[in-house]
C-alpha cells in the first residue's frame, strides 16, 4: 500500500528553466517558435461549473488514459490560531486512515484494486487532497476522494498515532534545513501575524490537539464556497460535475451563528533571525522583501526580473559562461554552493527574495552580489535580457504542466485563489505586455529602498550587521 497511499509536500517555488541565447536562433529558432505556437493551441480550455452548495468544479478534458483529480480547499495555518496551530497539518496525516464508510484496511484495498495513488499536501492558505487513477476509475476515484473529505472517522487510536508520527516529524524537520530557512523567514519577516506560524504547528500542539479540536477545524473549514474539485486527464467535464453533483451535494454552506472566517491582514516587518548551528557544514541564507498578493498583475513583472536573475548550483556547467550575473560571480568566486530567487504569493502579500547556501565565510559577500543584482534590475535592466527572459519564461510554463497531476494542481490552485484558471495563452500576453521601463518600476516598486527580511541557519556567528544590509537596498547617487 505504500506505492498507494502518500502525502507529497509542495515546495515554496520552482526553478525556472534556462533558455536560448539569442545568439543561436535561427532556422531551428523558428520551427521552435512554430512548435511552442502549437503547442498552445493544443492545449484545452478549462471548464468552470459552480454547484448550488457553492463548490467549483473545474477540469481540463484530454485523451489520455489516466486522469487526477482532487479538492483543494481554502484552509491553512494562516487560519489558525496559536492554541490550534498545526492542525490543519494534524488533519493531513489522517486522510487516508479510514471513513466512517471506509475502515482504513479496506481503504488501502480499494485504492489497490483500481492502481490509484493517493496524495495530499497543506500549505498556509491550502490544503489538497488528490488521486491519481486511470481515466474509467473516475467514478470511483471521485467517491473516494468524497468520502475521505467529507466523512474522515478521526479515531482516537488513529488520531494517538497520528501524534506520534507528528512529533517525530518535528523532530526530524530540523534536517530540512531548507524548510527550516523558511520557516524562520515567515516567523521574522511576518511577525506577530498569522502568516508567522509554521504550517507544522509547535510540539506543544502536536502533543495536545484532540479529536474534538481537529473536528472543530474541519467543520469550519470544509465548507462548498472555500473548495474547488479538480481534474485533467481524460475525463469529461460534463461527466465530473454530474459525480460532484452525487457526492458532493452534502457539503454545508452554513457557519454556526455566521462566524465566517475571515483573513487578518498580515504586516510585513524588514528584520533579521537568525539559528546558530556550529556542527552545520553550510549555512542556509534567505532574504526577502514583501511581495505582491495572487491576484496582482505585478508578479508578470517579478516573474521575469527572477528569470533573469536565474539560479545556480555547483553542480551545474558553464561556470564564468552563464547567463546569470549572479552565476557567475558564484562560479568564478566560489561563492555559494546553490543560489535561486523565489516569490512565495498568498492572498493579499508575499515574499520576494533569494535562498542560498553557502560556506559561513562567504554569506556577507553572497548577500553583496545577490543585492547589487536587485539594484541593477531595478535601475539598469536592458532590453536584451528582457527579450530572453520572456522566452525563458513562456518555455517554463509550459514544461511545468506536463503531465495530469501539474495540470490538476494549477487548477486547483488558480480556481482558488483567482476564481479562474488563466490560460497560457493569456500568460503569454501578459508576458509580451512588459516592457523594459515597466520590469524596472515594478522591481523599484518591491525592492528598491525596502526595508527585507533575512533569516538564516547553521555555522553563524552573527549575520553581517542589518544595518549594512539595508544599505544595500539602494544606491546612493552624486
Amino acid at each position: 500500500m505504500a506505492a498507494s497511499v502518500c502525502r507529497a509536500g509542495g515546495a515554496a517555488t520552482r526553478a525556472l528553466l534556462s533558455g536560448r541565447s539569442p545568439s543561436v536562433l535561427g532556422l531551428k529558432g523558428s520551427r521552435s517558435a512554430v512548435s511552442y505556437a502549437q503547442a498552445l493551441s493544443n492545449i484545452p480550455d478549462t471548464q468552470i461549473t459552480t454547484l448550488d452548495n457553492g463548490l467549483r468544479v473545474a477540469s481540463e478534458e484530454s485523451s489520455q488514459s489516466t486522469c487526477t483529480v482532487g479538492v483543494w480547499i481554502g484552509a491553512g495555518s494562516r487560519y489558525e490560531s496559536p492554541k490550534n496551530n498545526g492542525a490543519a497539518y494534524f488533519i493531513e496525516h489522517l486522510a487516508f486512515k479510514g471513513t466512517k464508510k471506509r475502515p482504513q484496511d479496506a481503504l488501502e484495498q480499494e485504492v489497490e484494486s483500481i492502481g490509484a495513488h493517493l496524495s495530499t499536501y497543506t500549505t498556509r492558505e491550502q490544503t489538497a487532497i488528490y488521486i491519481k487513477a486511470l481515466s474509467k476509475d473516475l467514478p470511483k476515484a471521485v467517491e473516494i476522494l468524497a468520502d475521505v473529505v467529507q466523512n474522515n472517522s478521526l479515531e482516537d487510536a488513529q488520531v494517538e498515532k497520528a501524534r506520534q508520527v507528528l512529533v517525530q516529524e518535528m523532530q526530524e524537520i530540523e534536517n530540512n534545513l531548507q524548510d527550516v530557512t523558511f520557516d524562520y523567514l515567515h516567523a521574522t519577516g511576518y511577525q506577530g501575524t498569522p502568516l508567522s506560524k509554521s504550517v507544522l504547528g509547535t510540539s506543544e500542539n502536536a502533543r495536545r490537539l484532540t479529536r474534538a479540536d481537529l473536528l472543530e477545524y474541519i467543520n469550519l473549514h470544509y465548507k462548498g464556497p472555500r473548495m474547488v474539485l479538480a481534474a485533467a486527464g481524460g475525463i469529461h467535464h460534463q461527466e465530473l460535475c454530474e459525480l460532484a453533483q452525487r457526492h458532493f451535494s452534502g457539503l454545508s454552506t452554513e457557519y454556526e451563528r455566521d462566524a465566517i472566517p475571515v483573513l487578518a491582514p498580515c504586516r510585513f516587518t524588514g528584520s533579521a533571525l537568525a539559528a546558530r548551528n556550529d556542527e552545520l557544514p553550510l549555512a542556509h541564507v534567505a532574504i526577502a522583501v514583501e511581495g505582491p498578493g495572487w491576484n496582482s498583475n505585478d508578479n508578470v513583472s517579478l516573474a521575469l526580473a527572477n528569470t533573469i536573475i536565474g539560479s545556480y548550483d555547483v553542480t551545474y556547467g558553464g561556470g564564468k559562461n552563464l547567463s546569470s550575473n549572479v552565476g557567475r560571480a558564484a562560479a568564478e568566486f566560489n561563492l555559494c554552493q546553490s543560489f535561486r530567487p523565489f516569490n512565495i504569493r498568498y492572498s493579499d502579500t508575499g515574499l520576494l527574495g533569494m535562498y542560498f547556501v553557502s560556506d559561513k565565510h562567504n554569506i556577507e559577500d553572497t548577500l553583496h552580489v545577490a543585492q547589487a543584482e536587485w539594484m541593477r534590475i531595478c535601475t539598469s535592466a536592458t532590453d536584451g535580457e528582457l527579450i530572453q527572459a520572456k522566452k525563458a519564461l513562456k518555455h517554463a510554463l509550459l514544461a511545468q504542466l506536463d503531465g495530469t497531476t501539474p495540470v490538476c494542481e494549477d487548477i486547483g490552485r488558480q480556481v482558488l485563489a483567482y476564481g479562474q484558471r488563466v490560460s497560457l495563452e493569456e500568460w503569454n500576453a501578459r508576458i509580451d505586455a512588459i516592457s523594459t521601463k515597466t520590469l524596472r518600476d515594478v522591481c523599484s516598486k518591491y525592492i528598491y529602498d525596502k526595508c527585507p527580511a533575512v533569516a538564516a541557519v547553521g555555522p553563524i556567528e552573527q549575520l553581517p550587521d542589518y544595518n549594512r544590509i539595508r544599505s544595500a537596498m539602494y544606491w546612493l547617487r552624486i
